[in-house]
């Protein structure tokens, strides 16, 4: 069995800066201060600004998450948007404090190994779903292999469903007695992926993939699921159908996604996005905080500059 670093699939002819990262994910939430409540506390997030209804937390003045309240929002089923978000730590200590937290505040959480990172999920007050994970690669690996078959192997070689229980004591020990649970995450801390529901796989990657330049990770049809990423990073979007193939986009007074975004590292990689976008025609948004493009499944997606 390889247990080599997994490899692009495929890196796309143009492809896009290998050093792009996902900056932070946009919500639309139904209670402003109930969120920020729970981002500080809970997540261990600051707020970095406030403007009337919007809101944006994270470390170092640098947004992980940004908050609209939408009056009157609903909640909708059986639509495109976001699966989860994801923030990384940068070690098993800080994820071990994170994870504390949330054993503290007896927030429910669902620890879980896969094997090449530790995580746990959990949601908001709102039903937004959360990862909050660190890489632990040197403990082994987890991809699509060549027949679209997702494998998850432990470094000596037992197989793993990638799912299983996270040690819990393994992780605390990373913590010593004088460690505190309630101090904000360290400034190393970034969103490490998104999980999106899409309505189409062959869809999805044409357009992050062909289109946009992200390398292909892999696909498992008969998971439903893909994953694309800059640089050979095992997924910076993971996309799957379970909400139904042919899923429709949510309303316009939905709570959820708003969109996510990407850092493009410098100027030339911008100039080489956007001449890509324009090429190929593109519809696309061009604001004050960057390049808004839609994919197929109507998940909107905002390339920055960093």
């Amino acid at each position: 069995m390889n247990l080599s670093p997994p490899q692009p699939v495929a890196i796309a002819r143009h492809r896009i800066h290998p050093d792009t990262r996902p900056a932070y994910v946009h919500l639309n939430v139904a209670d402003l201060e109930q969120q920020l409540r729970f981002y500080q506390q809970v997540i261990g997030l600051q707020i970095n600004w406030r403007d009337g209804q919007q809101a944006g937390l994270g470390v170092d003045e640098r947004d992980l998450v940004r908050l609209t309240q939408l009056a009157r929002g609903k909640r909708y089923r059986g639509v495109t948007g976001i699966y989860h978000y994801a923030i990384l730590f940068p070690n098993r200590r800080e994820l071990a404090r994170a994870v504390g937290r949330l054993f503290a505040l007896r927030w429910p959480n669902y620890p879980t190994d896969h094997v090449m990172t530790k995580t746990t999920y959990l949601a908001d007050p709102e039903g937004n779903e959360i990862e909050l994970y660190c890489e632990s690669p040197e403990d082994g690996v987890f991809g699509f292999n060549e027949r679209g078959e997702f494998y998850a192997v432990w470094a000596d070689g037992r197989l793993s469903n990638g799912r299983e229980p996270l040690d819990l004591d393994a992780l605390f020990a990373h913590l010593s007695p004088t460690d505190r649970l309630d101090t904000p995450v360290p400034p190393d801390t970034r969103i490490g992926h998104f999980h999106l529901y899409v309505a189409s796989l062959p869809a999805t990657r044409h357009f992050y993939h062909d289109l946009l330049g992200f390398d292909d990770m892999g696909m498992a049809r008969s998971f439903r699921m893909g994953m694309v990423s800059a640089g050979g990073y095992h997924h910076h979007i993971g996309y799957n159908t379970w909400q139904g193939e042919g899923a429709p986009p949510p309303p316009s007074d939905a709570l959820g996604l708003n969109h996510i975004a990407f850092t493009l590292p410098d100027q030339p990689a911008w100039d080489s996005l956007l001449s890509r976008i324009e090429y190929l025609q593109l519809p696309y948004e061009q604001t004050e905080a960057g390049l808004m493009l839609t994919d197929p499944a109507q998940n909107r997606v905002l390339f920055k500059l960093s």
